[in-house]
């Protein structure tokens, strides 16, 4: 299976996901465009895509973000067009934030109207993301003067399904009481031994446990998937992660000395509060 991921704005939350992505699943393709003039990337990209992404066979699976009007490169390219398509929202045009209504561009809601109609499965970081695009489809599409299409949302609505936005934590486990990292220990297998240091075999493990939970969002079986569902997906990329980076450090204390700091310290007993806490808020 070969994946072609793209990306239209290719800067901060968006360039995060599809090198997460890129880094997680085997046989991906990458083709981005700079993350600047998202207005021109919105009305153009698909244009210049479809002339500099050459003709494959392997390609099984496509996705983007929602920048890309996927209804013009599926049209400019029906090869591309043939794929299993997956649309990724970090916002919306339909709420998006402006001052006055008279100045939301008509354009670029419709586009991602369009192209959630035209793609396979459609992918909101939050309930809330996925919520106020779908019940806003019918007022937004008022603003056509006549002629209006109508049951966008009952058509769109089926395809779609929320993953909360994946984040790769460093050492968070120093701010946990103990008995949640001793029950963290126990879920991924860690106390077989007896020992809270992690096995030499866990990395492995690990790498291959996130990329099955990320080759869930492009398994061709998968239907939409419920909000409990996504919390546990994400509460496991987010201890997997932790504990491959746990191990990793282990490793390279084991062969370099141990002049640096493990950041896994406290699985050994030792909190070092000196560290700074980041708190992240990953959703609009």
């Amino acid at each position: 299976m070969s994946i072609l991921i793209i990306e239209a704005f290719y800067g901060g939350s968006h360039k995060q996901l599809v090198d997460l992505l890129q880094e997680d699943l085997e046989n991906c393709v990458l083709y981005t465009l700079p993350a600047k003039k998202w207005h021109w990337r919105a009305r153009t990209s698909a244009l210049y895509f479809s002339q500099n992404i050459p003709i494959s066979e392997h390609y099984r699976i496509l996705f983007a973000s929602s920048v890309l009007n996927l209804t013009e490169l599926a049209a400019l390219r029906p090869d591309l067009g043939k794929l299993k398509k997956i649309l990724y929202f970090h916002e919306n045009q339909l709420v998006y934030p402006v001052k006055k209504c008279q100045e939301r561009d008509f354009q670029y809601g419709y586009n991602q109207i369009l192209s959630c109609l035209v793609a396979d499965v459609v992918v909101f970081n939050s309930v809330f993301n996925m919520e106020s695009f779908l019940t806003s489809i019918g007022k937004f599409m008022k603003l056509i003067p006549d002629h209006r299409p109508k049951d966008l949302e009952s058509i769109i609505r089926p395809k779609c399904q929320v993953i909360y936005f994946p984040i790769k934590f460093p050492d968070v486990s120093r701010f946990m009481p103990k008995h949640k990292t001793t029950h963290l220990q126990k879920m991924l297998g860690l106390k077989g031994n007896g020992s809270a240091t992690p096995s030499m075999a866990l990395p492995f493990q690990q790498e291959q446990r996130s990329s099955e939970n990320l080759l869930k969002m492009f398994d061709s079986e998968s239907g939409p998937c419920d909000a409990a569902q996504q919390e546990n997906l994400g509460s496991s990329l987010m201890q997997e992660s932790y504990f491959k980076t746990c191990s990793s450090s282990n490793n390279s204390n084991s062969h370099h000395g141990r002049n640096k700091e493990n950041p896994c310290d406290i699985l050994n007993g030792v909190d070092d509060q000196r560290r700074p806490l980041h708190i992240v808020w990953p959703h609009r």
